[in-house]
């Protein structure tokens, strides 16, 4: 009998519009003989799911069951496909948990952490893994400019402290720059994080979970035509991803360990990415944050790190659906 996936997609963010991306190259990729695939659409207007008629239905959110030509259909798995909020904060992944629903993606307190860029970067820091030094603020901050430039050394990095796609997120190389970026990044949330530069070379890696045991995928190298990967860099074809990254076989191992580490300690589960700047002066990898529900649109990192290794598309979300309905 086919197990019923319900695709999970949208969100409450900006990033929305990326996640339907994902969404549509993940359906695609899913076996049908072997499931029957449902996409909801988690969007500020509700829980919908459209069906063969192409109306829309509303989930039942006592149970995130729906109802098709007159039949209730529960489901067996949720396939998160949600970047940003509700879906990567660990707020549906609270909500699967107290209805009995698995779902692919890392456990709540996993993803909530990783959500705030500041605690996954403190977190993985005790833990032994290379992070630059950082500041966090608050939106009722009342930190100079001065003040704020005395913990951190420019150039830095300032950034939404919650959230993803590199949205809001500015490169500031003098104190003149530091108030607009400032102000650029508390548009999109109430935390900012600022951030050290670190020079080197800026590796994404994919890596997921499957019978208990953690693989790595190959490591993909960013090379960007803006300053630093930024939407515009991520989005809109400004930048070149090279799959499999050509480097040493030093940072290979170097880069492999970190993320194997960072993995662990942070608890993940299912496939998350983890973006690196590697320093080749100190052959030294410095991890700047986790994405437990990466991008999975046919351009995204992850489809080509699958391919890289040799796997299907198709394979390759099938083992994650397994792998989560055998726990």
């Amino acid at each position: 009998m086919k197990k019923k996936v319900a695709l999970v997609t949208g969100g409450l963010s900006s990033e929305a519009q990326i996640s339907y991306k994902s969404a549509k190259n993940v359906f695609t990729a899913l076996d049908k003989n072997v499931y029957d695939v449902y996409m909801i659409d988690i969007h500020p207007t509700g829980w919908w799911y459209e069906n063969i008629q192409e109306e829309e239905v509303a989930v039942d959110k006592a149970d995130f069951s729906i109802v098709e030509n007159g039949q209730k259909i529960n489901f067996d798995v949720a396939l998160m496909c949600i970047h940003g909020t509700p879906g990567e904060d660990g707020k549906m992944q609270g909500y699967f948990d107290l209805i009995g629903l698995p779902y692919t993606s890392c456990d709540t307190s996993t993803s909530a952490l990783t959500f705030n860029k500041r605690f996954t970067v403190a977190v993985a820091g005790f833990g032994g893994v290379g992070v630059a030094k950082s500041l966090h603020l608050f939106i009722e901050s009342s930190l100079t400019e001065a003040e704020i430039l005395s913990n951190v050394s420019l150039p830095v990095f300032v950034k939404p402290n919650n959230g993803g796609s590199s949205v809001g997120i500015s490169k500031v190389n003098t104190q003149q720059e530091l108030a607009p970026a400032l102000q650029k990044a508390f548009k999109e949330d109430t935390q900012v994080l600022v951030e050290e530069f670190i020079s080197g070379r800026e590796f994404t890696i994919g890596v997921f979970k499957s019978k208990g045991a953690i693989t790595v995928l190959p490591i993909t190298e960013i090379i960007t035509e803006n300053e630093f990967f930024d939407f515009e860099a991520k989005y809109q074809g400004k930048s070149k991803e090279v799959t499999p990254a050509q480097i040493t076989d030093t940072m290979q191992v170097e880069l492999t360990a970190a993320a194997t580490k960072a993995y662990a300690i942070l608890n993940c589960r299912g496939v998350v990415r983890i973006d690196f700047i590697y320093n080749e002066a100190q052959q030294k990898p410095c991890m700047l944050e986790v994405n437990t529900v990466p991008g999975q649109s046919d351009a995204s990192v992850i489809p080509q790190q699958v391919r890289a290794l040799g796997w299907s598309l198709t394979d390759f979300y099938g083992s994650i659906i397994e792998d989560t309905l055998s726990k």
